[in-house]
């Protein structure tokens, strides 16, 4: 088949890192795939460099910005539309909210030639922490865009449920292919100097429990509910320490209220670092903390299973696919008490860590593998080609 994926920016992020994989898995398997972007602004850092060497092509479309920009998304529009009518594609599948939009639009438009277009969802534009006028022009676009997709894909249940509640999609099919992930650097053991120099690297000592927090430090990720936690952890577990793995706008405000706090001396901040140095950030802690607000389903959450490392996560969205009693600890949003208490529970039991590690490692190896992710994928192209 001749497949192009379009999506807004290729950021460091999971709905990025998964259509990398979509790609390349699907190149390998003898499709003729091509990738349409946008250039990668901002603080998160950019995976162009993933793309070198595939065997797929990949198109930046200077123009296509996340930002609502009228004359910029004309311009992408046209664009788009020119690129697909040249391709001449089987298949469009788009991702995010922009690429998503002109994207399909632009597909739907070809005329006879219109390929069969599918949408990927991995995570929603509309939540309730944001205006609501907002969020009734978002859940209106995405209702209208709808009509121009043959096929949604989803990375997990909760994505579906809650488009179909708000009657986006409501009469097309759905499908659930959880995010892949690559997953040798993740179950690939690491050494003990390894592990001594990355905490030597950050300053953290031999004896410390590190809660980590994987995510870009930006609104709604939830590092304020952390940095809370803290200040009563702090005083019942001195080896107590947190680790955040990001960059993003709130990392200056994040460090000044850690300071006001009095809690610098149990804070190490990162920075942004490559994905293939996540899976030692994560090796070299003892929890993963995620305590966002809204995620389609974070990829840090099976990554941190797959290292074998527990995971407490607000009850968002689709964590409970994948967090439970048996793999770590699902808390109630912004309840910082309960928050409090599921620490406490895995930092001052070692035996009970290693027990939802293991767990949690057995879950999630088959049901992230890409190879499961693209065959599922792969099984919606053909359907649709047959039509």
């Amino acid at each position: 088949m001749k497949i192009v994926h379009i999506i807004t920016r290729l950021i460091v992020g999971g709905a990025q890192e998964n259509t990398l994989i979509t790609c390349r898995l699907l190149a390998e398997r003898g499709h003729d795939v091509t990738l349409i972007t946008g250039p990668a602004l901002g603080p998160e850092g950019q995976l162009f460099s993933q793309t070198e060497g595939q065997k797929y092509g990949t198109y930046v479309i200077k123009e296509l910005r996340r930002p609502i920009a009228p004359l910029k998304d004309y311009i992408s529009y046209h664009k788009l539309k020119g690129m697909l009518e040249g391709l001449q594609p089987d298949i469009v599948h788009t991702h995010s909210a922009k690429g998503g939009i002109l994207g399909r639009r632009a597909a739907y438009h070809m005329g006879k030639h219109r390929p069969k277009i599918v949408h990927s969802v991995h995570g929603l534009s509309f939540h309730p922490y944001q205006n609501p006028i907002i969020n009734r022009l978002y859940v209106a676009v995405e209702r209208a865009t709808a009509r121009y997709t043959d096929h949604f894909m989803t990375v997990a249940d909760a994505m579906t449920s809650q488009s179909l509640a708000v009657g986006i999609g409501r009469h097309k099919p759905y499908t659930t292919a959880y995010s892949a992930i690559d997953e040798a650097p993740f179950l690939k053991p690491i050494s003990e100097p390894q592990r001594q120099a990355f905490r030597e690297r950050h300053d953290i000592h031999e004896d410390a429990t590190v809660l980590v927090c994987v995510a870009r430090l930006f609104m709604l990720k939830g590092h304020d509910y952390i940095i809370e936690s803290a200040a009563a952890l702090a005083r019942r577990f001195p080896q107590a320490l947190w680790l955040f793995v990001g960059d993003g706008n709130l990392t200056a405000s994040h460090r000044e209220r850690i300071k006001k706090m009095g809690l610098e001396d149990r804070f190490r901040f990162t920075g942004l670092l490559q994905p293939d140095e996540v899976p030692l950030a994560i090796k070299a802690s003892d929890i993963l903390v995620h305590c966002s607000l809204r995620e389609g389903l974070a990829r840090t959450l099976p990554q941190a299973m797959l290292c074998s490392r527990p995971a407490i996560s607000f009850d968002v969205d689709g964590a409970r696919e994948v967090v439970n009693d048996q793999t770590g600890r699902l808390v109630r949003p912004k309840q910082v008490g309960d928050l409090v208490e599921a620490c406490a529970e895995l930092i001052q039991d070692p035996a009970l860590r290693e027990r939802l590690g293991r767990n949690g490692l057995e879950q999630v190896r088959e049901k992230f593998a890409p190879a499961r992710m693209v065959d599922t994928i792969e099984r919606v192209y053909r359907s649709l080609v047959r039509e």
